[in-house]
Order: structure tokens, then C-alpha cells, then sequence
């Protein structure tokens, strides 16, 4: 039985050994994933910095207003070297609407359009006021 007992206990350690092989080896795997994931991340970043569409030509085209019109057209705005262009864009294509020197446009207000103390509540009353007749016509 001692002979038995001595072929149990070599299985044993051994696997033991094995376990400790085995979480090594995942652990590289593991480590030779995330190398190949972050030189793909940095790849796509090389791309966008320095290959088409990047580089100076995003510089040179800045997004001003988009707007949707419908299910798939949209008219939007760009900014090219001191130009605006008013594009009409569907599915079937890209046509420029109209076009004008940058210097010239004017940005929709961003600020409430009444005056500066008003509250919403005021410049609502104000309008029934008026279109109910009563705002002196």
C-alpha cells in the first residue's frame, strides 16, 4: 500500500504545479491581449490625427448649425476658410443652397430674446395681453 499511497501523492503535486502553469500562462495571454488592444487603440488614434479627413483639413471646415428637415434631409451649415455654406444634405447626395462671406453672418442670439430682467412668466403675459386685445392696439 505504500507503494499506492507514493503514486497518489505524485499526481497531486503535480497538478498543483500545473495550476500554478496554467495561471501564468492565462496571466501572459492576458498581458499579450491588452498589448495587441492598446496598439489598436493607438493605431485608430495615429489614423484620425494624421490620416484623411485629420490634420489640417479639420481645421480648415468647422461646423456652424445643423437643422433636420425631415426623416433623412438635414440643411446645415459649414464654415469654409471664411466662407459659409448652406447645404442641403439628403440620401441621395450633398447640393450647396446658398453661400456667404463669413464676416457678414451673425449667430442666432443664444440669450432670452426679451429684455434682460424678464422672466418667462412676464414676456408670456405680455403676449396674451396683446393677442387677446388687450395689449393697446
Amino acid at each position: 500500500m505504500s507503494a499506492a499511497a507514493s503514486s497518489s501523492a505524485l499526481p497531486s503535486s503535480l497538478t498543483g504545479a500545473a495550476n500554478v502553469g496554467g495561471l501564468a500562462a492565462m496571466g501572459k495571454v492576458a498581458f499579450a491581449l491588452l498589448v495587441i488592444v492598446g496598439v489598436i487603440f493607438l493605431c485608430a488614434w495615429l489614423i484620425r490625427r494624421w490620416g484623411p479627413g485629420g490634420g489640417s483639413l479639420g481645421q480648415r471646415i468647422k461646423l456652424i448649425a445643423a437643422k433636420a428637415v425631415g426623416t433623412k434631409e438635414r440643411v446645415v451649415i459649414v464654415e469654409v476658410e471664411g466662407t459659409w455654406l448652406v447645404l442641403g444634405v439628403t440620401a441621395g447626395g450633398i447640393s450647396k443652397l446658398h453661400e456667404l462671406p463669413a464676416d457678414q453672418a451673425a449667430p442666432a442670439p443664444k440669450g432670452p430674446v426679451g429684455p434682460v430682467g424678464d422672466t418667462f412668466a412676464k414676456r408670456f403675459a405680455a403676449a396674451l395681453k396683446q393677442n387677446l386685445g388687450g395689449g393697446g392696439r
